[in-house]
């Protein structure tokens, strides 16, 4: 029942990376410019690090602990340069359908989570830790990294994207391990 949460939320990326719209009211990530895409950016990480502090509030395992503290500390730290280089830039991340759409559906995935308990509430934050890296890096790779416009912007997307593959493997360890 979970993991048909993760699979939703990567076909809805998916489903929106196919969508076509047109570019004064973005309706699709290939239209989003730089300021939104850093907003989606923004928000993903942070839906990522509720998702961690749940974990290091629910569960007893030593291993979700150490992922959650990464996320948290990993995420932040991007979050962070990120602020930084709007600012240097002087211009603001840009709320939009897509990042709406991910803080929507992280709140069907709070409370799903919220209610496990034990070994079930640690494969499920497993599964779902895979399936939105899986589908946020895919998106970042596939759409936003070859649509963004300012080489600075770019760059930190790129540098975050080895950071989050890495996360990304560190899930799927997790995953397999789980019993």
């Amino acid at each position: 029942m979970f993991t048909s949460l993760t699979k939703r939320l990567a076909s809805v990326l998916v489903v929106l990376g196919l969508s076509v719209g047109g570019a004064a009211n973005a309706q699709s990530p290939e239209d989003l410019n730089d300021l939104e895409i850093a907003h989606v950016a923004y928000v993903a990480d942070n839906i990522d690090i509720q998702y961690a502090h749940l974990a290091l509030a629910l569960s007893e395992n030593p291993n979700i602990h150490e992922f959650a503290r990464t996320m948290i500390r990993d995420h932040e730290a991007v979050n962070e340069q990120a602020l930084g280089l709007l600012a240097k830039l002087g211009v603001e991340a840009k709320d939009n359908f897509l990042s709406q759409k991910l803080i929507a559906d992280s709140k069907g995935i709070i409370d799903k989570l919220t209610a496990l308990r034990g070994a079930e509430f640690d494969k499920a934050y497993a599964d779902n830790e895979l399936g939105y890296h899986k589908a946020v890096n895919g998106l970042v790779e596939g759409v936003f990294i070859p649509n963004i416009q300012n080489a600075e912007v770019k760059a930190l997307f790129e540098a975050g994207l080895k950071i989050f593959k890495a996360h990304e493997k560190h899930a799927q360890m997790m995953v397999d391990t789980l019993p």
